[in-house]
């Protein structure tokens, strides 16, 4: 099933094996998000986490660029209108996701474009690209996370670099940073994308949804906190249990071991 918006500048395809794919489609403007596509994008993603056949979600970008920010021919429109509004706001709806997001990078991915790449768990890079926040530069304060995530991803010494002096951070640098998961060739983006995404929908969804929540509140705490928050949900999660899903997952192990040894 496919969906776009009026004008289809962001086109959201449902593939059969339970992966969407999310596409910021204004190659003119080097995908440059108006505040409709914001609406709309953010939308796609509320849609799809609430949608049981999708499993896993890629965003990508057509053209030569993931997403080079704002419209600023249109700023006042963005940057004044109803900001605080979760419903418009795709970084929100994407933080609120319950399904693995995979961005697939080509080009660039400036400033918003940038924080959305922050925004998806999983981040798969062509040769080349390149992350640039010019919030400095252009005196826009920042507001979906950029000044918080990428310290924490980065560390804080190299994310002052980057946003203070808007260098480019290119996707070999990030991916030797731990921001990048895999640098592929520009033809290879989607490729790489779409088999993370189907070793993800092999395994147990209702684990997948659990463990990427566990992972992402965790990161939000320290590290002791984090810990008392893992062992709360284990606990909650095999009080929930039933016996004869214990029986399941004897049985799923035992035939694992089974196969290992052939």
């Amino acid at each position: 099933m496919d969906r776009s918006s009026p004008e289809n500048l962001i086109l959201v395809n449902r593939e059969p094996n339970g992966v969407a794919i999310i596409t910021i489609n204004r190659p003119g403007s080097l995908n440059s998000l108006t505040r409709p596509m914001m609406v709309d994008l953010a939308q796609a993603f509320k849609a799809l986490d609430q949608d049981s056949s999708v499993r896993v979600i890629i965003l990508t970008g057509s053209g030569r660029s993931f997403c080079s920010g704002v419209d600023l021919t249109a700023a006042e429109d963005v940057f004044k209108g109803d900001v605080k509004d979760p419903e418009s706001d795709p970084v929100i709806q994407m933080d609120r996701c319950r399904k693995p997001i995979i961005g697939a990078v080509k080009g660039f991915a400036v400033t918003a474009g940038f924080e959305i790449s922050l925004a998806c768990d999983i981040l798969v890079a062509a040769k080349g690209s390149k992350f640039i926040d010019t919030h400095a530069r252009f005196g826009i304060f920042p507001s979906w996370g950029l000044s918080q995530k990428l310290s924490r991803i980065i560390g804080p010494n190299k994310a002052r670099e980057v946003s203070l002096t808007a260098t480019p951070l290119t996707a070999e640098v990030a991916e030797k940073l731990g921001f990048v998961n895999h640098v592929v060739e520009d033809g290879e983006v989607l490729k790489k994308s779409r088999e993370i995404a189907e070793a993800i929908v092999k395994n147990n969804q209702d684990l997948v949804l659990r463990y990427k929540s566990v992972i992402n509140d965790g990161i939000k705490l320290d590290l002791g906190h984090a810990l008392s928050l893992e062992k709360e949900r284990a606990h909650d999660y095999y009080n929930g249990m039933t016996k004869e899903q214990f029986r399941k997952m004897q049985e799923f192990i035992a035939g694992r071991k089974k196969q290992s040894k052939l």
